[in-house]
């Protein structure tokens, strides 16, 4: 018996039956080697790719064109067709842009030719309050796509992620994140700073610290320095001061049902943080600690403090105290400090943040939603919904779209 290959396409407005229809037109003895059926809105495409005796393909042929007529949908028989050889490089990129406008996917195309990257699948995996978009290519080298890819972001104004696609996608992941500027949308510093009146003061030791002048540690005990005198009952005042950033419970509600662990590190202080960081579920808390004697703030630092390596030692204990390989760990952060845990991790995430953390990075996402860090791991907006399900949290309804 001689066998044919056939790659029998399907496509047209979405209604019941057409797979039936398709498999119930083939022979019982063929073999089927792959399928693809894909729906966006109320179109259908519906791929099957099957080995037949070759004596059968005329019938076969006449029989799914009849099939195609009835259904009122477009249909295409190509013979001759032969799997791609060996295992290919397979990459995932993901794609985000509030709104996202087609210059950006030009621009990725566009590069992905370039470097002779096939796009085996497009398919979307949000619409709010970002448009996500998850390419997955293979045939190119991740790094030289990563490189290339980072301009056609910056300039279109869209973030995008570029990563090793295979079984490190799956399994228990650590996800670490910086506090303040990144979880939530203040410098606790400055609000104990405010409380104290030495706001200015502060800012002035912050600017020569970003200048170069200082390190984070002396910098640090520079302006703990000014608090000093300050009574302990005002950290309750600064902790109801705080404002979560946009996505900032949802990122770790989602994170936490679907089985990461999640810890914060920060070079703030743990009297502020602690109460928000049980609320929000986080598995480990590493931050600075403020000294205290007969309930008013000594102007020190009471411990090692959390500064940039500080950071990284932090991931990389949580790491192993997790038993999670460095590979499958998640940094998101957004300044100088943040730079070593950045680079540490498998997936170093710059946050809305500073020229030097974005360079440090993996990727960068400049939207002002922290929950958008979550389609670069691949999980869903249906996946973040069915999270919140399972929690018995009701989803808002997004805003509705144009047709």
């Amino acid at each position: 018996m001689t066998t044919q290959t056939l790659l029998i396409t399907l496509s047209g407005h979405d209604r019941p039956g057409v797979t039936k229809g398709l498999f119930t037109a083939l022979d019982p003895s063929a073999i089927v080697q792959d399928i693809e059926q894909l729906v966006v809105r109320d179109r259908l495409v519906l791929t099957a790719l099957v080995d037949i005796d070759a004596s059968l393909v005329p019938s076969t042929t006449q029989t799914i064109t009849a099939l195609a007529q009835d259904l009122d949908l477009d249909v295409s028989i190509n013979e001759h067709v032969a799997e791609s050889a060996g295992k290919r490089h397979r990459i995932q990129i993901t794609l985000l842009g509030s709104p996202l406008r087609p210059e950006a996917i030009r621009r990725v195309a566009e590069e992905l030719t370039a470097h002779g990257a096939n796009v085996d699948r497009i398919r979307r995996i949000a619409k709010y309050p970002v448009t996500a978009l998850l390419f997955e290519v293979s045939g190119a080298s991740a790094s030289n796509l990563r490189r290339a890819l980072a301009n056609a972001a910056s300039e279109t104004g869209v973030d995008i992620a570029v990563q090793e696609a295979g079984l490190d996608r799956r399994g228990q992941h650590l996800v670490v994140m910086d506090v303040d500027s990144t979880v939530i949308q203040n410098e606790v510093i400055d609000l104990l700073a405010a409380e104290a009146g030495v706001l200015a003061e502060v800012a002035l030791i912050t600017e020569r610290a970003m200048a170069g002048e200082l390190d984070f540690a002396a910098s640090l005990r520079e302006r703990v320095a000014l608090l000093k005198g300050l009574p302990v009952a005002v950290i309750d005042k600064v902790r109801g001061q705080i404002s979560l950033t946009p996505g900032a419970r949802t990122l770790c509600r989602t994170l936490n049902t679907l089985g990461y662990r999640v810890c914060l590190v920060s070079g703030g202080f743990v009297e502020v943080i602690e109460p928000l960081a049980e609320e929000l579920g986080i598995d480990r808390l590493r931050a600075n600690r403020l000294a205290v004697v007969d309930g008013f703030l000594t102007g020190e630092v009471d411990g090692p403090i959390v500064d940039r390596l500080g950071k990284r030692k932090a991931l990389e204990e949580f790491a192993e105290e997790f038993g999670i390989p460095m590979r499958r760990t998640i940094a998101i952060g957004d300044g100088a400090n943040d730079i070593d845990m950045l680079e540490a991790a498998g997936l170093g995430v710059a946050f809305n943040a500073k020229a030097a953390a974005r360079a440090a990075a993996d990727t960068a996402v400049n939207v002002p939603y922290l929950d958008s860090v979550l389609y670069l791991l691949g999980i869903t907006r249906e996946d973040i919904e069915d999270a919140d399900e399972l929690a018995g949290i009701v989803t808002p309804a997004p805003p509705l779209l144009a047709p």
